[in-house]
């Protein structure tokens, strides 16, 4: 069991590193002293027990890499390069010190992978586990805004739509035969940020604007577009083998199944007509989703499709 507060910080320092070339004072006093660069991205996301994940299928690693994959999607969107991170726990009593190890050495996992600098953070007992962290990194000298494509332009995705709803859904049902989806379940329980691709997309010129696919393409896709304006969905939509074998199986259409999505952490990008063969060249994971067109809404072979994705606030 976690014995005290001490305990715990005695845990996060054999686990994290406490020097790092952006930390000039790093944890252990009042506040860290930060190295920063001109311009900073900053962002921030929690990762709440029974709300984002459940301990019956996340593993004790998984729950700590997941919750520092999703803040830097938030930074791959930008095509920011990672520098820090902070952590805000609150700890439940039935988890123990083993837990807690293991948590963090997951959540270091991903940290190593990007040389990213745990600076500090705050601790509470509460009812479940839940996880709040700030993040940051150095922006690119290029801004990567919403509401900045035109009628006609492309609208593309870099990444995969659809696998993390499918994993979810396997999960939650607990499905026997969730081993034929290896890649669904890897999508929801260990996303991959796209830090490179983000970092490409913020280089090139003709990239109008970038986000996050957190909530669903379905939710996202009328947030990244300026208002009066909608998509037309390409007849040729990428979807993934995985997501076309459930949804076979499950008798749904697998490409409203993927527009609905959630949790993708996938990039939804756009740029002019005649620059998306050069993109594509650049970013080999970005497919084509449409063309944006002058009404508001998502449209699939000329109808209104309407979903909304996921909203915390709508039972």
């Amino acid at each position: 069991m976690l014995k005290s507060e001490e305990h715990f910080l005695e845990i996060i320092n054999d686990v994290f590193p406490n020097a790092h070339p952006h930390m000039l004072v790093g944890r252990g006093d009042d506040c860290a002293v930060l190295a920063c660069p001109r311009k900073l991205c900053l962002s921030s996301d929690l990762f709440l027990e029974n709300v984002h994940f459940r301990l019956s299928y996340f593993k004790a690693e998984d729950v700590g890499y997941k919750a520092l994959a999703v803040n830097l999607s938030d930074l791959a969107a930008h095509g920011a390069r990672p520098l820090g991170f902070n952590l805000n726990l609150v700890w439940p009593s039935y988890l123990d010190a083993g837990f807690c190890r293991c948590m963090l050495e997951g959540m270091a996992e991903i940290a190593g992978q990007f040389n990213l600098a745990l600076t500090g953070g705050d601790l509470s007992l509460g009812n479940c586990l839940g996880l709040g962290i700030t993040i940051w990194g150095q922006s690119p000298e290029k801004y990567l805004l919403r509401e900045s494509c035109l009628p006609g332009d492309v609208l593309f995705v870099a990444g995969e739509v659809g696998l993390a709803r499918c994993g979810l859904m396997l999960l939650e049902e607990n499905c026997r035969h969730m081993n034929q989806y290896p890649l669904s379940l890897a999508a929801h329980l260990r996303p991959v940020p796209l830090i490179l691709e983000g970092q490409v997309l913020a280089g090139q010129e003709a990239v109008k604007g970038c986000m996050d696919v957190s909530d669903g393409l379905a939710r996202d896709l009328p947030r990244f577009l300026s208002r009066g304006t909608g998509v037309e969905i390409d007849p040729a939509f990428a979807v993934h083998p995985e997501v076309a074998g459930y949804c076979r199986v499950m008798k749904v259409d697998p490409i409203v199944f993927s527009l609905l999505g959630g949790e993708d952490y996938a990039l939804l990008g756009g740029c002019a007509e005649d620059d998306w063969p050069m993109v594509q060249s650049r970013v080999s994971s970005a497919w084509k989703l449409g063309r944006v067109v002058a009404r508001e809404r998502v449209f699939l072979d000329g109808n209104r499709v309407f979903l909304k994705g996921f909203d915390h606030f709508e039972l």
